[in-house]
């Protein structure tokens, strides 16, 4: 069996992320492709979208929001999601029980006691006047019931997991500060959530592995399960595997992949890249790698926006007084410093109202 190397990995993963070479892609297509951007940080998308299309125009995904062809709502491993209309209404039922143990996770004792079905049923009651609230709102509107468990375990199980909800606009607008507020998904959208599918069958699953690989394959199952919060996809892989191809990482990992997806050579040039915070091309998988050192894991989970350099994390960056800073995780060649100026500047004059192209790059912290 071929073994893919972790810089074959990176190319792959880099072509996959839209992030080798910028796309041409309608916003609506991208978000799709991608299977969604991570969103809990509202202006995030709009970064990661720049840095993988070519021409993107922030206001074309405001549109799309305020539109209701694309969507923010908890999804995949409980966070939340910017998604397209299509995918979140195909999705949302196969992600159910896992939201809930997700939740319960966290709130297992204060919710020791509540009877989660009638909790959903009096939510579903509650919400259907189509009323924005927020979660707060929605929590204190049942505590009268429900007293024990407090506002923000209340809150977080019928938000993220018992009633399918989104976070209205102008929440997620480009340059646009405001709170969150909740209607439920069906009635925002104008359609019902697919239902579950028979027992015995899973093709929302297969539909996900499919769809997985072709945004961020070859990759093992493991990092399947950790990019979707699914433990439940092992069946639909085996439906499937007939379709696909294998590959070897050099730990001996089975990798899966789509046959014809593109699978670059390892010594395509990679152009510098300014990624998001939770970005997908770090949270996406178990095993990150491909992407970024061991010593650098803990940026992808502790909200660090990151700079790519010939595709592995380099830097972080930030905006301080409308200057974007470079801060190096290592030495910098001249060409990768000017590479990374250059990049730096385009970002600054995309996220300044002022046409700023200040940028800052500082001493590498090792």
């Amino acid at each position: 069996m071929t073994v893919l190397d972790s810089r074959a990995l990176n190319r792959a993963t880099l072509a996959r992320q839209l992030l080798l070479d910028r796309a041409d892609l309608p916003v609506l297509d991208a978000v799709a492709h991608l299977c969604g951007l991570q969103a809990q940080e509202p202006q995030e998308p709009f970064v990661g979208l720049w840095s993988r299309l070519r021409a993107f125009d922030p206001a074309v995904l405001s549109d799309l929001l305020t539109r209701r062809g694309v969507v923010r709502t908890h999804l995949m491993r409980r966070t939340v999601h910017l998604v397209t209309a299509d995918d979140v209404l195909a999705w949302r039922a196969r992600h159910d029980l896992m939201l809930r143990q997700r939740v319960l996770g966290t709130y297992r004792r204060e919710l020791a006691g509540v009877d989660l079905d009638e909790l959903a049923a009096a939510g579903r009651a509650l919400t259907a006047d189509n009323e924005p609230r927020s979660m707060t709102e929605l929590a204190r509107a049942l505590a009268g019931r429900w007293p024990e468990p407090g506002p923000r375990a209340l809150g977080e199980m019928l938000i993220a997991a018992l009633v399918p909800m989104v976070q209205l606009p102008p929440r997620g607008l480009w340059r646009t500060r405001a709170g969150v507020r909740n209607v439920p998904l069906s009635s925002w959208l104008g359609r019902e959530i697919d239902p579950p599918a028979p027992a015995g069958s899973d093709p929302v699953g297969e539909a996900l592995v499919r769809r997985y690989l072709a945004a961020f394959g070859p990759a093992a199952t493991a990092d399947l399960r950790a990019w979707c919060g699914l433990a439940g996809l092992p069946a639909a892989v085996a439906a499937i595997r007939g379709e696909l191809v294998t590959f070897r990482d050099e730990r001996g990992r089975e990798l899966l992949d789509l046959p014809d997806a593109p699978r670059p050579d390892p010594d395509t040039p990679a152009p510098v890249r300014f990624l998001p915070a939770f970005d997908n091309a770090l949270l996406g998988y178990h095993d990150r790698g491909r992407i970024v050192d061991d010593a650098d894991r803990g940026l992808s989970v502790a909200g660090a926006r990151v700079v790519l350099v010939d595709g592995r994390v380099a830097a972080t960056w930030d905006v301080k007084a409308d200057t974007v800073t470079v801060t190096p995780l290592r030495d910098l060649s001249r060409n990768d410093r000017d590479a990374v100026a250059e990049q730096g500047r385009e970002l600054a004059l995309f996220l300044s109202e002022e046409s700023n192209q200040r940028v800052e790059i500082g001493d590498s912290l090792r």
